[in-house]
Formats: structure tokens, sequence, C-alpha cells
């Protein structure tokens, strides 16, 4: 895929995978809107490129503030979706207030982002939508009330919108994750089989934007197990997933 003069939209971009994915993007030759909370953050990551970046701030919980930055967005060829909170959280410890920052911005964040980008690309019939799931989300796990079922929304949501845009110019795909070493998962106290850095999973990333497919799960490995727990009986998957 040529990214030359493509202009890319990256919704979490100051940190983590989205600043690492940054990099290579602009590497590639994209030009960059970046967007998160912090401005600060996103300025530095600008101007450490290589290619030309625009700084967008927005906060993603709040609509009128993602409006606001739709508004100064301009012609975009794609958007990538990475944006996220998380908090480690088994029901027996319920938080509320981390619950629904989770569904809110893990979840209906990009609807606020598609928002701003879905009459252009419709119109045009033309565009490129990456959202990014998680292997937490193919099915429900242990600790993850907030995260997994906001990132089960989310990966839904790229499937019906390929089902409705398979036939378009509008291209849709899906990364599903499993661990990377971010401010995030140092949250966790478990043991994370196969983490990867930003910049590995950047690359997983970056190698699936450039085909044809729709879903990719990474490392692949460790996304079978994920993936083929879909095929368990219940009583058998909570036998082996569910807490003891």
């Amino acid at each position: 895929m040529n990214y030359a003069a493509k202009r890319y939209w990256l919704i979490g971009a100051s940190e983590g995978l989205g600043r690492a994915l940054a990099h290579k993007m602009s590497a590639a030759g994209a030009e960059l809107i970046l967007s998160a909370r912090s401005e600060t953050r996103l300025q530095a990551l600008a101007d450490a490129l290589p290619g030309p970046a625009e700084v967008l701030p927005l906060d993603l919980a709040d609509s009128a503030s993602v409006a606001a930055a739709g508004a100064r967005l301009g012609h975009v060829d794609g958007v990538v979706f990475l944006a996220g909170v998380y908090w480690p959280m088994p029901a027996q410890n319920w938080n509320g207030a981390q619950a629904l920052a989770m569904a809110d911005i893990n979840f209906i964040g990009a609807f606020r982002v598609l928002d701003q980008v879905m009459e252009s690309f419709l119109a045009r019939d033309a565009g490129h939508i990456v959202l990014t799931g998680s292997l937490s989300g193919f099915r429900g796990l242990p600790g993850a009330i907030g995260y997994g079922p906001s990132k089960a929304g989310l990966m839904a949501l790229a499937e019906s919108l390929r089902a409705d845009l398979h036939r378009t110019g509008i291209k849709v795909q899906l990364a599903n994750p499993g661990f990377i070493k971010t401010r995030l998962t140092d949250k966790n106290s478990f043991a994370m089989p196969f983490i990867m850095s930003p910049e590995k999973a950047a690359d997983h990333m970056l190698r699936h934007m450039e085909t044809t497919r729709f879903q990719y799960s990474f490392p692949r490995l460790f996304s079978w197990v994920f993936r083929g727990s879909r095929f368990l009986p219940e009583r058998l998957y909570f036998k082996i997933f569910g807490k003891s």
C-alpha cells in the first residue's frame, strides 16, 4: 500500500501502540492527524515524526469535543481507532465509574469518531476504517468486566461495518492484539504470555493494514487459544477459563 499523499487520522496516538504506529506510518509516507487528550504529548510526537503531522486534541468521552475536532479535520483517507482505557476488574470488585468509562471510551468513542468521517466516506465511496479490538473480546474472561465487553462490542461494530460496506470502496479492517507492554498492562498482576512491545504490535498492525484481509488477530499462536474458545461448550469453557 502506498501511503504517499494519504492523510490518516489516528485516535489514541499519544502513547503505546498509537504512538508506535504513528512513527511507522509517518516513515511510510502518510500525513497524519494525531488525536488524544494531551496536546503536549501529541505535539511532542508530531515534532519527532519524519513526515507531516497535525495535532488535533479531543476528549473521546465528550461528544462536543469530538465533534469540534471533526469540524477542524478536513479531508482524510483513513481513520485508525486505537484509543482505550483499562482497569482490571473482576465482578467481585465492581467499580461502576471505571466500568462505564471503559464502555464509553473504548466502544461509544468509536461511534463518536466515525460520526465525523462516515458522511464523507460514503459520499466519496472511498475511505479506510481500522478498529482495534482485542483477544479479550472473543469471549467473556474473568477480571475483564468493562474492558472485554467494550472490545467485543467494537469487534461486532467492525463486523457490521464490513458486512454493509464490503462491496463498496470503503475498506474496513479489524486488528485484535494480545498483551502489549504499556501503562495499561502495567496494571495487571498476572502473567501475560507473548507480551509484545508497542513497536512489534505496530509492525503487525501496519502489515495488516496493507492487506485486503478484514480481521487479523495476533500473536498468531496465542490468538488460537481465544479464537478456539468460541467453539467450546459453555460448561467446558467456564471450567477452563472461569475463575476458580
